[in-house]
């Protein structure tokens, strides 16, 4: 089995270089490259990660134990699975905790029996993780075969996942609007190295940078976050089959990043991910279908009068936009740094707020950031669409083939039958 996975990796790191061998030089003169040099090293192994993860898919489809298992012992394994997901984030937590301290002469000997049991413990998750995305999987799969997403009783693409530790985001934005130029994705960063990258990014192409977490990528097997939260796992699963799905469409063909169709596509994503997620949730752990748990919770400081930080953050949102259209550049980047002390002394510490974060939040416009997309009509639109089918499904087969803002609130228009007469 290894040894295929070797040849496969070996073969398309073949054909990468063939294509890069195209080139006598690297195009220095394209932003990206110069860019990319900057990442160096830190840029993501994607061929090498999707490689294994097909190795290991294919090792659990051909030996795995999930077809020999009942319903109710394959939700309490998952249950347990994630559970100690979350013991092992913890006990991770804590040694990074020993090690900070001031007064710790030996963090390495003071930390031995913690991280003695994480390493127990990674490896035992790690012998579990293909069955747990195996349940996960099937799960989400069959309440999408019933939403009518199936060809003759088989989910269409077939769903394929992967636990990992996600890679982050670099965003470019230009100064003077607010639109993604260039995304490039690198290895997972420690915020001083990202705050390092983004500054060496901005002095040398005068542009707004931002690194991002992301929580999972539509390759395929799509890479997901390794997270001790169920339930934002079935949603994230239902959300990047749903990226998979639309590859099959107008609306997955579309690739520029700083396109219409990221937003359209991303949203209606996080539309049909929740959905699905809740019917899951209802079927296999009824007990977790009251409430959405974050990937990895954060809580904000506790506030005497209550604070909207959806309203604030839309303020926030087009009054920069106004400044932006105006030619105000330097003035919406100090507006933008009042707002940033201003979230957080009411809770909020938002590391970086500028033009590029404005541009990546923005295209999640349902259970994104709230109020970060401004007065984009985008979200509202496929909302209203939603409302308006009958099915998920209807939905979907609604707006697949759109690309555009324009077609879309065409498309809102003449269903709602609220355009022009």
């Amino acid at each position: 089995m290894w040894g295929i996975v070797r040849i496969l990796r070996r073969t398309a790191w073949l054909l990468v270089v063939a294509f890069l061998l195209r080139y006598s030089t690297l195009p220095l003169g394209e932003s990206w490259a110069r860019i990319g040099l900057q990442i160096g090293s830190n840029g993501f192994d994607f061929i090498g990660w999707t490689v294994d993860a097909l190795g290991a898919k294919a090792e659990q489809t051909l030996w795995g134990a999930h077809p020999f298992m009942s319903e109710e012992e394959r939700t309490a394994f998952a249950r347990v699975y994630f559970a100690d997901v979350a013991r092992a984030q913890t006990i991770e937590e804590d040694i990074a905790v020993l090690y900070a301290r001031p007064d710790l002469t030996d963090p390495q000997t003071a930390t031995a029996r913690l991280r003695a049991e994480r390493d127990a413990l990674r490896q035992s998750l790690a012998e579990r993780q293909s069955l747990a995305e195996a349940i996960i999987e099937g799960q989400v799969a069959a309440v999408l075969v019933e939403q009518g997403y199936g060809v003759l009783g088989q989910l269409v693409p077939p769903i394929a996942m992967r636990f990992s530790q996600a890679p982050n985001l670099l965003v470019i934005s230009p100064r003077d609007a607010i639109r993604i130029d260039l995304g490039l994705n690198v290895d997972p960063l420690t915020i001083d190295e990202r705050a390092r990258l983004e500054a060496s990014v901005e002095a040398a192409e005068d542009v707004s940078a931002l690194v991002v977490p992301i929580g999972g990528i539509a390759l395929y097997p799509a890479l997901i976050l390794e997270t001790s939260s169920l339930t934002w796992a079935v949603e994230t699963f239902a959300h990047e089959w749903f990226h998979h799905y639309l590859f099959m469409f107008p609306l997955g063909w579309e690739l520029d990043f700083a396109a219409d169709s990221r937003l359209i596509n991303e949203t209606a994503a996080n539309i049909v991910g929740k959905e699905i997620a809740a019917a899951v949730l209802n079927r296999y752990y009824p007990d977790l279908a009251s409430g959405r748990v974050p990937a990895r919770a954060s809580r904000p400081a506790a506030q005497d009068e209550p604070f909207d930080f959806g309203a604030e953050m839309n303020e926030t949102r087009v009054t920069v936009d106004a400044l932006l259209a105006e030619g105000k550049v330097e003035a919406a980047e100090a507006y933008m740094a009042q707002r940033q002390a201003f979230f957080f002394d009411h809770g909020y510490p938002i590391r970086k707020l500028n033009q590029a974060y404005f541009a990546f939040y923005g295209g999640y416009q349902v259970g994104g950031v709230p109020g970060v997309a401004g007065e984009d009509p985008i979200g509202p639109a496929l909302r209203d669409l939603r409302a308006a089918s009958p099915t998920l499904h209807d939905f979907t087969t609604l707006i697949r083939g759109i690309t555009t803002r324009e077609a879309l609130l065409e498309l809102r228009d003449a269903v709602l039958g609220t355009g022009e007469e």
